[in-house]
Protein backbone atom coordinates (compact mmCIF):
# COMPACT_ATOMS: atom_id res chain seq x y z
CA UNK A 1 0.00 0.00 0.00
CA UNK A 2 1.31 3.44 -0.90
CA UNK A 3 1.30 6.22 1.65
CA UNK A 4 1.08 9.94 0.94
CA UNK A 5 3.36 12.28 2.93
CA UNK A 6 1.41 14.89 4.91
CA UNK A 7 4.26 16.72 6.63
CA UNK A 8 8.03 16.38 6.90
CA UNK A 9 9.05 16.70 10.55
CA UNK A 10 12.61 15.44 11.17
CA UNK A 11 12.68 16.16 14.92
CA UNK A 12 14.08 14.14 17.82
CA UNK A 13 11.57 12.23 19.95
CA UNK A 14 11.70 10.33 23.20
CA UNK A 15 10.56 6.70 22.90
CA UNK A 16 9.12 4.36 25.50
CA UNK A 17 9.15 0.57 25.59
CA UNK A 18 6.88 -1.67 27.66
CA UNK A 19 9.84 -4.05 27.88
CA UNK A 20 13.40 -2.83 27.41
CA UNK A 21 15.03 -4.09 24.19
CA UNK A 22 17.58 -6.90 24.48
CA UNK A 23 20.02 -5.07 22.21
CA UNK A 24 20.54 -1.34 22.63
CA UNK A 25 21.66 -0.74 19.02
CA UNK A 26 18.81 -2.85 17.56
CA UNK A 27 15.91 -1.75 19.72
CA UNK A 28 12.96 -2.61 17.47
CA UNK A 29 9.75 -0.62 17.31
CA UNK A 30 8.86 1.28 20.50
CA UNK A 31 5.44 1.16 22.17
CA UNK A 32 5.08 4.94 22.55
CA UNK A 33 6.84 8.16 21.71
CA UNK A 34 6.71 11.74 22.96
CA UNK A 35 6.86 14.69 20.58
CA UNK A 36 6.35 18.37 21.39
CA UNK A 37 4.98 17.54 24.83
CA UNK A 38 2.40 15.05 23.54
CA UNK A 39 2.60 11.29 24.08
CA UNK A 40 1.55 8.95 21.26
CA UNK A 41 0.75 5.30 21.98
CA UNK A 42 1.57 3.01 19.06
CA UNK A 43 -1.31 0.62 18.38
CA UNK A 44 -0.15 -0.83 15.05
CA UNK A 45 3.22 -1.52 13.54
CA UNK A 46 2.37 -0.87 9.86
CA UNK A 47 5.80 -1.54 8.36
CA UNK A 48 9.55 -1.27 8.72
CA UNK A 49 12.68 -0.95 6.61
CA UNK A 50 16.38 -0.50 7.25
CA UNK A 51 19.02 1.61 5.56
CA UNK A 52 22.52 0.43 6.44
CA UNK A 53 24.38 2.10 3.57
CA UNK A 54 27.66 3.67 4.55
CA UNK A 55 28.10 7.28 3.46
CA UNK A 56 30.97 9.75 3.29
CA UNK A 57 34.22 8.65 4.89
CA UNK A 58 32.42 5.63 6.39
CA UNK A 59 31.90 4.33 2.84
CA UNK A 60 35.64 4.30 2.21
CA UNK A 61 36.86 2.55 5.36
CA UNK A 62 35.92 -1.04 4.35
CA UNK A 63 36.78 -3.45 1.60
CA UNK A 64 33.99 -3.88 -0.93
CA UNK A 65 33.20 -7.42 0.29
CA UNK A 66 32.80 -6.34 3.90
CA UNK A 67 30.84 -3.24 2.84
CA UNK A 68 28.32 -5.39 0.95
CA UNK A 69 27.74 -7.56 4.03
CA UNK A 70 27.48 -4.49 6.29
CA UNK A 71 24.87 -2.93 3.98
CA UNK A 72 22.65 -6.00 4.39
CA UNK A 73 23.15 -6.59 8.14
CA UNK A 74 24.33 -3.26 9.41
CA UNK A 75 27.46 -2.47 11.35
CA UNK A 76 28.05 -0.67 14.61
CA UNK A 77 27.03 3.00 14.50
CA UNK A 78 25.92 3.03 10.87
CA UNK A 79 22.42 3.23 9.44
CA UNK A 80 18.82 3.81 10.39
CA UNK A 81 15.91 1.52 11.31
CA UNK A 82 12.59 2.97 10.11
CA UNK A 83 9.13 2.12 11.47
CA UNK A 84 5.76 3.17 10.10
CA UNK A 85 3.28 3.20 12.99
CA UNK A 86 -0.37 3.99 13.64
CA UNK A 87 -1.07 5.78 16.90
CA UNK A 88 -4.05 5.64 19.24
CA UNK A 89 -5.32 8.96 17.81
CA UNK A 90 -5.39 7.44 14.29
CA UNK A 91 -2.38 9.32 12.89
CA UNK A 92 0.31 7.44 10.97
CA UNK A 93 3.94 8.41 11.51
CA UNK A 94 7.30 7.23 10.30
CA UNK A 95 9.93 7.20 13.05
CA UNK A 96 13.49 5.99 12.89
CA UNK A 97 16.38 5.03 15.09
CA UNK A 98 19.66 6.54 13.92
CA UNK A 99 22.37 4.12 15.00
CA UNK A 100 25.17 6.73 14.89
CA UNK A 101 26.56 7.61 18.32
CA UNK A 102 25.96 11.20 19.44
CA UNK A 103 29.49 11.67 20.81
CA UNK A 104 32.21 9.86 22.76
CA UNK A 105 30.35 10.29 26.03
CA UNK A 106 27.06 9.02 24.59
CA UNK A 107 27.56 6.04 22.33
CA UNK A 108 23.83 5.41 21.87
CA UNK A 109 21.97 6.51 18.79
CA UNK A 110 18.85 8.64 18.74
CA UNK A 111 15.19 8.45 17.77
CA UNK A 112 13.60 10.84 15.29
CA UNK A 113 10.13 11.52 13.96
CA UNK A 114 10.66 11.50 10.21
CA UNK A 115 7.23 12.44 8.86
CA UNK A 116 3.50 12.00 9.09
CA UNK A 117 1.79 10.08 6.28
CA UNK A 118 -1.73 9.11 5.24
CA UNK A 119 -3.34 6.40 3.14
CA UNK A 120 -4.43 7.60 -0.31
CA UNK A 121 -8.15 8.32 -0.72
Amino acid sequence: MAFVPLQFISEPVEVHFNELPNLEKIPGCPDEFSWRGERFRIIEHVGEWHDYRRRGRMARNMTSGHAAIAERRGSWGVGQDYYRVRTDCGRIFEIYYDRAPKDLGNRKGGWFLYREVATPK
